[in-house]
Order: C-alpha cells, then structure tokens, then sequence
C-alpha cells in the first residue's frame, strides 16, 4: 500500500512539475507581435498586440489601423498559465484569452480569444506574425 502511495505521490508530483514548465515554455512563446481580424458591425479591421517582458512582467502594445491606434500600451497584462488578459480602460476594453498550442504542447500557435468593448463582445483568433502587417 505504501508503494502505491508513493508511487501515486510521485506521479502527481512529475505531472504537476511538468506542466510547471511547459507554462513557463510557452510564456516565452506569447514574446512577438500577435495579429487577426475584428469585425464589429459591419466594420472589419485587423488588430494585433505585441508581447515584451519588462523584468518578469508582460507589457503589450495594441495597435489597429482601423481603430487609429498604433502601439498604445496596456495598463494591465496577466498571463497565467495558458490564460491571458489585457486591459486598456481608456478604451474600456478587455481582452481575454487563451493560448493554444500545438500537439506537442511545446509551442503557442495562436490564442482565441474575447474582444470586450463598450458592452460588446467580439471572437477573436491571433495569429503570430513577425510584426503587424498594417
């Protein structure tokens, strides 16, 4: 019984330290631009944010033609494990989301994602890009 005990301790232990690091893996994965389409009305624009680390913390800078915005900084950025909120209350908006990785769970290939905004909530896909194309 007590092998058994220990073994399910040991388990529980390697399973919680592993994911432990492949949180940390992709927190390194969400660094770059991130860009897809958001379509509010009958208006459809691109948006992105850029991903940085200032010391252990992540800033993000939005930017949207369509919007008029270009690199306007987040006030809140909070990345927890693969969940990710950004928030701009001058432009009331929210955006949650979740970081999607591919099968082998080593590498963040986009983050889905809720664009809330004056009441509003819009679906988002982002999509890594080398840096917003617009």
């Amino acid at each position: 019984m007590k092998s058994i005990l220990s073994a399910l301790f040991a388990a529980c232990f390697l399973a919680f330290f592993s994911s432990i690091l492949a949180a940390e893996a992709n927190r390194e994965n969400l660094l770059g631009s991130w860009e897809g389409p958001l379509v509010i009305g009958r208006d459809n624009m691109n948006l992105a944010f850029t991903f940085s680390l200032r010391g252990d913390e992540f800033t993000a800078a939005l930017t949207s033609s369509g919007l008029g915005i270009y690199g306007m900084p987040a006030d809140t950025v909070l990345v927890d494990g693969r969940r990710i909120t950004i928030r701009i209350p001058r432009l009331d908006l929210e955006f949650t989301g979740v970081a999607r990785t591919n099968e082998s769970g080593d590498s963040v290939v986009r983050i889905d994602g809720d664009w809330f905004q004056y009441s509003e909530m819009v679906p988002v896909v982002l999509l890594p890009v080398d840096e917003p194309s617009f």
